[in-house]
């Protein structure tokens, strides 16, 4: 099948219909045809069976043309008459036939067509913020609103779109806010600058101390910021890779392999911390082919290669204050592959092309880890999914397999594929809601997918920063043309997704693997849900449920030192799932009210939904949540309590022990 890659505020749709890469930008790729596109005329479809040659044979004699040896999987893919589709179905030695759907593409609509640039420039003694008209024509502005910090004196001119504002035309004004509703310029379309003139220098000011929306026909408003997004990212900050990059632990000979829309041939990410150039291969599944370049004519690959190993030190690292650099593992081995082309199309048979690549050459390019930020609403049972039976191939490799859980959240069972598949580790978005010294306002946002899966399987397994990530994009991808309001001052671009989350989380695994390169896939996996923190209410119950969260916020310094064996896969068989032999249901039951539930869950879970935000009673991990109680007096249930405290004493002697001194 072929479908255009496109996103609402929280999805950008790829394949079987819906397929999404996993982050939230808005933003659609042109509508153009590829150069192999599927004929009207003609459907795309792949065939399973246990012989090749006699699922080749069967495709000619139906006038098709083979275009994908897909072995990972027994099948083959091809084209064919539209016609002919019917005499496939009971061909000799065929057991399958999965036709590839080609539904009308067209582009979704924005929940608003006007945004506002993430990043405001404060020089001298202004303070210019970009907006921008994504409709076709101007926009009537009936509301415009500016507060600035108390320190300074308010404005005395202010400009949009090269009209002059009257201050004086205020509904209303108080202290350090202008409101005004009447006499306001139309929003052009394209991008339009306001600009805010002050009779003071700016140099102490940051975002922050700024309040600015405006209405035109939809809401916007100034985003938060961070202190330096330009010089830190801040997301290494969150999970404790920036003290780990101190400490030499950068993910130095382990090799990465990311299936997604391409690479951007940038510095930070073709070359590691030390200069050498670490791109060990590249591969096109799209065209069968291993060029010297790539291309990311959507960018969404390059950013989440960026997450993962972009090479740059942060600011605090270039005055010798080190606190490490921009990517979770600046110093891994890449091995980008390419499934979706230049259009934002990607097909079925593509995706499995890229996964037998990466299986037949994980050993020689020693790939320990695949990044694979795309998620499918499943059509299938995990087991009966072409794209998870290839998966299955890679876990049984040895290969950990970190998925994207999916944007199609908040609904239960919105667990995309291959995220579904029990065996790999599935990631959820968390974001720091722009203060990463402060969790207590971090938050699952509504657009993660939640579990459990079709089959029963509690889903994510756990949730990493994934709002507002900052990364690489080339400057003419479709990430940068449709959603210029993501762009930082320095081209640095901005996506929210899991996705992102996804390549947080493979960029974790690879510092284990370079820590002890003797963990298997299933050790990394426990190691990481294991040391997850959960979101806990001050009355001891789970904050979100295990659905919503898995086991908790992901930690790269906790998973070092806190983190089990032992513990990953346990109860499944990767060699039964590989020949079929296996179907594993999970844990999950039933309500009366049809929801999905666990055994115990009635009494572990709040009956309140957590804030979006600052939070007085949610926190994350059991040492934040015990060290607010007072002892003593223990909020009920008690057998929760009591629980947690366990688990908060376990803990502090585990730390105590790697502390100690070792006996003379």
């Amino acid at each position: 099948m072929k479908s255009r890659v496109h996103s609402t505020i929280d999805k950008i749709y790829l394949l079987l219909s819906a397929i999404v890469l996993a982050s939230n930008n808005h933003f659609c790729i042109a509508a153009e045809p590829s150069s192999d596109a599927v004929p009207p005329e003609q459907v795309q479809v792949l065939l399973i069976g246990e012989d090749p040659q006699r699922l080749e044979q069967a495709l000619i004699r139906a006038d098709g043309k083979l275009t994908h040896r897909l072995p990972i999987i027994h099948g083959i893919g091809g084209n064919l008459p539209t016609q002919a589709l019917a005499t496939l179905i009971d061909a000799p030695g065929v057991r399958r036939v999965i036709e590839d759907f080609n539904p009308p593409a067209s582009p979704p609509k924005r929940d608003c067509d006007i945004a506002g640039g993430l990043e405001i420039d404060l020089t001298d003694r202004q303070l210019t913020w970009s907006v921008y008209n994504f409709s076709q024509q101007p926009r009537v502005l009936t509301e415009l609103s500016v507060s600035w910090p108390t320190s300074i004196a308010p404005p005395v001119t202010m400009v949009l779109a090269k009209t002059g504002i009257d201050l004086a035309m205020t509904s209303s004004r108080k202290n350090n806010t202008i409101h005004i509703e009447k006499s306001l310029p139309a929003l052009p379309v394209g991008s339009t600058a306001l600009r805010i003139q002050f009779t003071e220098d700016l140099s102490n000011v940051t975002q922050n101390d700024f309040e600015i929306s405006m209405t035109a026909g939809c809401h916007v408003a100034l985003a938060r910021a961070y202190p330096d997004n330009a010089n830190d990212y801040y997301y290494n900050r969150v999970i404790g890779a920036d003290l780990l990059h101190t400490q030499g632990i950068t993910g130095k000979e382990i090799t990465v392999a990311v299936l997604d829309s391409g690479f951007w041939e940038h510095k930070a990410l073709q070359r590691a911390t030390d200069g050498r150039e670490r791109v060990l291969a590249r591969y096109d599944a799209i065209t069968d082919s291993s060029p010297a370049q790539l291309t990311d004519e959507s960018g969404h690959g390059t950013h989440i290669s960026s997450i993962i190993a972009n090479s740059t030190p942060t600011g605090l690292a270039r005055t010798n204050s080190a606190r490490g650099y921009k990517g979770v593992a600046p110093d891994v081995n890449l091995v980008p592959v390419k499934v979706v082309d230049s259009t934002g199309n990607a097909d079925y048979l593509d995706i499995v092309r890229g996964l037998q690549w990466i299986l037949d050459n994980h050993a020689a390019l020693n790939i320990r880890v695949v990044n694979i930020s795309l998620a499918a609403t499943p059509r299938f049972d995990y087991w009966d999914d072409p794209v998870n039976q290839a998966v299955l191939k890679l876990w049984q490799a040895g290969i950990t397999v970190v998925a994207a859980a999916g944007n199609d959240g908040p609904e239960a069972s919105s667990i995309g594929s291959p995220g579904n598949n029990p065996y790999v580790i599935t990631v959820g978005a968390v974001t720091d809601s722009w203060t990463p010294e402060d969790r207590n306002d971090d938050y699952i946002p509504d657009f993660s997918s939640r579990g459990p899966t079709a089959v029963g399987h509690i889903k994510p397994d756990l949730v990493a920063p994934g709002g507002h990530i900052t990364g690489l994009v080339p400057s003419d991808s479709t990430l940068a043309r449709e959603s210029p309001d993501y762009l930082l001052r320095n081209g640095d671009f901005v996506a929210t997704g899991s996705s992102q989350a996804a390549a947080v989380v493979s960029g974790i695994a690879a510092l284990l693997l370079q820590l002890e390169p003797g963990l298997t896939n299933n050790d990394i996996k426990c190691m990481l849900t294991s040391s997850a923190e959960p979101a806990i209410n001050a009355d001891g119950r789970l904050a979100y449920s295990p659905f919503t969260q898995g086991h908790g916020y992901a930690s790269a310094a906790r998973a070092i030192t806190l983190g089990d064996r032992g513990c990953g896969n346990t109860d499944l068989d990767v060699d039964a799932a590989v020949t079929g032999n296996e179907q594993a249901f999970g844990p999950t039951t039933a309500l009366s009210d049809g929801n999905p539930s666990l055994p115990g869950l009635g009494d572990l879970l709040t009956q309140t939904p957590t804030e979006k935000g600052a939070s007085e009673t949610r926190r994350w991990g059991v040492k934040a949540h015990i060290e607010r109680l007072d002892l003593d007096n223990i909020i009920e249930p008690t057998n929760i309590a009591a629980g947690w405290l366990d688990a908060y004493l376990h803990e502090r002697a585990q730390m105590q022990s790697l502390t100690e001194s070792p006996a003379p």
